[in-house]
């Protein structure tokens, strides 16, 4: 009996074992179904789908259409550019946007028109599909040209990389689809640029589910005989890391190359003892933010080369440059303007074992000058008194030029009417109709302390204005994409100019990470609340300004040759350079004799004189002029700096005085 009895709990127990055993196997089978629909939703999402639908939906726009609207929605890894046919006009295409569970993207096109304050919605039969992470440039034609983004399942768990190329015309608005047969494959995070006619795309990356590839490779299109090459170096030839979100501009020797991002792969504790007693060890993928700076040189074929023949190209590595952002960090977007590189914000990682990631995000704005290769950092400045009063007494003269038109407008009207001025009462100007429209319009605020820190701010340049659109902001789990735009007078830098601001949209992220975000703000000061509940109020800067350079020093100190061989070269500078508080418009007035003759011994020296006239002869001079003058726009801003601070408000030379002017009784 007693055996009995054993034998049938030994059966019971195994029985409520196997039991147990089936309901976790059930629960966790339930388990993996939940993670794999709420993190990779691979079963029920299909993407070509989705863009076959997109394109349906597209399909039914018959022509191009362009209407009123309000500003784009908050985005990030979108493209944003100054219109090279109208310089009144800003270009924003795609992006996307994440609020902690779904991701969303676009493909609308949108025209910023800058007199009007006015933004423009433009659909289009035929456009790109929804994407992000693509990448554009202008083309020495005035046309802009798209590679590449990518597109995602709405919980991002599966991922689609473009390789289209399209062609869009900033003045029609039309997009054409460009058919090649060999092109770069497909990519996101690179990025393009042009020399001459041609377009030079480099590196990238391609995310699957298992890993992400960075890449390397050129690329180089020749926009007259629609062309694609990839020039293939030789092994022995040194050349850029496989790297994204770089930073690359144009140069007239070929293209200049900064920084950049990629995960490289490193060996790490692997956290455990083998049975020897060692510790074992795991490879793992670091990030890395690249500080290096490459010159790509390109020659152009023979004049007689058949038109299949690529163009030489050749990389060379430059040093470090001077000034460079200290600490590192990543998403420091850049612009080009007038041989700089304008890189506004940026992110600084500290990986902290036990905390996980703590960064430190800037609001910094700099310049890359990329012929020297160093950076300056632009400083704010308040309008100076003396500018404002020179305003005043130029509006006052206006005023009465337009009351002095008024009268002659009058009067014609009177000796057409053949009557008296009473009878025709007052005329007012097609101008002065024109300042009333102006006066109407909301004047926009203006401060003085840059814009909330960021990364990957989408950065745009015309006519010597900074626009900032959007950027990204973390704060514990939480990712802050900003619905803002910024624009900042590179010359003046006489405060930041709000175009618009709108409330940050509520982040949607799981549960967990609510809880846990909560349980940190508890633990967290009364101050840093204060800071999330002000996000996007533009806060003071926190980083110590550079120190100025004096002038000496400065127009002493070499230039960086790109090659490395001559950088070392002592070459004296003979070109005439501006002055403290001097304008493009006086320092031209003033040395423009000077840079004809530098223009005409250049001439000589090249055997060019045919065909050259005197307006070409003007022109080039103050090109080279307004070269020099934004060349040295960094340095001459902090003299100008010093000598306020000294109180001086002018600086003028004794030599450009007249002589009958001048005296030993004269007060200086």
């Amino acid at each position: 009996m007693g055996k009995k009895e054993k034998k049938s709990k030994t059966a019971e127990q195994k029985a409520r074992t196997a039991a147990k055993q089936e309901k976790k196997a059930v629960q966790k089978e339930k388990k993996g179904k939940s993670k794999v629909s709420m993190d990779s939703d691979q079963e029920d999402v299909d993407l070509d789908a989705i863009r076959a639908e997109y394109e349906r939906k597209q399909a039914q726009y018959l022509e191009v259409t362009e209407s009123t609207c309000e500003p784009p929605s908050a985005r990030s890894s979108a493209t944003f550019i100054g219109s090279p046919s109208n310089s009144k006009e800003l270009l924003l295409f795609g992006g996307e946007y994440f609020n902690g569970a779904l991701a969303t993207f676009f493909n609308d096109l949108f025209v910023y028109l800058i007199d009007k304050d006015e933004w423009r919605k433009v659909t289009s039969p035929n456009s790109p599909l929804p994407r992000s992470g693509h990448a554009w440039t202008r083309s020495i034609s005035n046309e802009i040209y798209l590679f590449g983004g990518e597109f995602s399942s709405p919980k991002q768990g599966t991922f689609y990389h473009y390789n289209d190329f399209w062609k869009l015309s900033p003045a029609s608005r039309e997009w054409t689809r460009i058919e090649s047969k060999k092109g770069p494959p497909a990519r996101s995070g690179h990025r393009m640029t042009y020399f001459k006619h041609y377009i030079v795309l480099f590196g990238g990356f391609q995310d699957t589910s298992q890993q992400t590839k960075y890449l390397q490779d050129l690329w180089i299109y020749d926009c007259h005989n629609f062309t694609w090459f990839n020039p293939v170096l030789p092994p022995a030839t040194q050349k850029p890391d496989a790297r994204s979100s770089f930073s690359i501009h144009p140069h007239e020797a070929g293209i200049a190359l900064y920084g950049g991002y990629s995960r490289v792969k490193a060996t790490a504790a692997a956290g455990k003892q083998t049975k020897g007693g060692t510790q074992g060890t795991r490879s793992v993928l670091k990030p890395m933010v690249h500080q290096d700076t490459w010159f790509l040189r390109i020659s152009l074929p023979a004049s007689d080369a058949p038109m299949s023949t690529p163009p030489g190209v050749r990389w060379e590595r430059r040093k470090k440059p001077v000034n460079s952002p200290n600490p590192t960090r990543a998403g420091a977007t850049q612009v080009y303007h007038k041989g700089r590189g304008i890189a506004f914000g940026g992110v600084h990682d500290v990986e902290d074992s036990e905390e996980g990631i703590d960064s430190e995000f800037f609001d910094t704005l700099l310049a890359w000058n990329i012929e020297r290769n160093r950076f300056f950092q632009l400083a704010l400045r308040r309008p100076r008194k003396t500018a404002k009063r020179q305003m005043e007494d130029r509006n006052a003269r206006k005023g009465r030029g337009k009351l002095d038109e008024e009268d002659l407008l009058r009067n014609l009207a009177a000796l057409e009417t053949k009557g008296s001025l009473e009878a025709v009462g007052p005329v007012v100007s097609q101008d002065h109709a024109d300042s009333d429209d102006t006066s109407r319009k909301v004047p926009k605020p203006t401060l003085f302390t840059m814009p909330h820190p960021r990364f990957n701010a989408h950065l745009a340049v015309q006519d010597d204005v900074l626009y900032i659109f959007g950027g990204t902001y973390e704060h514990h789990d939480r990712e802050y994409t900003f619905d803002e735009m910024w624009a900042i007078d590179l010359g003046k830098l006489d405060g930041v100019q709000e175009i618009f601001k709108r409330k940050l949209e509520d982040w949607h992220g799981s549960g967990e990470e609510d809880s846990a975000s909560a349980s940190d703000d508890e633990d967290e000061s009364v101050d840093e609340d204060d800071d999330e509940a002000a996000l996007g109020v533009p806060l003071p800067n926190m980083e110590t300004p550079a120190q100025p350079e004096t002038q000496a020093t400065l127009q002493s100190e070499l230039r960086d040759v790109i090659d490395p061989e001559t950088s070392d070269t002592v070459i004296a500078d003979t070109r005439p350079h501006p002055r403290p508080f001097e304008s493009l418009r006086e320092f031209y007035a003033r040395t423009s004799t000077l840079w004809q003759d530098i223009v005409l011994d250049v001439i000589r020296k090249t055997d060019q004189s045919a065909g050259q006239s005197l307006k070409e002869l003007k022109k080039h001079a103050f090109d080279r002029a307004e070269t020099m003058w934004w060349d040295c726009r960094e340095e001459i801003t902090a003299l100008e700096d010093e000598a306020e601070e000294a109180g001086i408000g002018e600086v003028v030379s004794i030599a450009d005085r007249n002589q009958d002017q001048g005296g030993t009784g004269r007060r200086r």
